[in-house]
């Protein structure tokens, strides 16, 4: 008996627009922190309260991922401590309206 072998493919090919935005918003929290800058500038600290559960160093990196790919912007004030600043970009605010789908699946889809 021959086995059946299926390949996978990509349905979108190798410039998948759900692909390069899956990659942006990997991790578990990462859309977090996008939801809570959708409402406006947060410290770092403001950020590290809202997120229970996030290790410091975690949200650091998550931070810094989403400057690098021009999703938040950061402004350090030169305060004794230094004080940090997040915000959305304009790229950033795009990803609301997938906040909100998931907010409205996650309101239905209770397990």
């Amino acid at each position: 008996m021959k086995k059946i072998v299926r390949e996978r493919t990509n349905p979108c090919g190798k410039d998948c627009p759900v692909q390069r935005t899956a990659s942006i918003i990997e991790g578990k929290w990462t859309l977090l922190i996008v939801r809570d800058l959708l409402t406006g500038k947060k410290r770092y600290s403001e950020l590290q309260r809202s997120l229970t559960g996030i290790s410091p160093r975690l949200l650091a990196m998550r931070l810094r991922a989403l400057e690098t790919q021009r999703i938040v912007t950061r402004r350090v004030y030169p305060t004794k401590p230094p004080s940090t600043e997040y915000e959305l970009t304009s790229d950033g605010f795009k990803l609301q309206g997938l906040v909100k789908e998931m907010a409205i699946f996650g309101t239905h889809f209770k397990f």
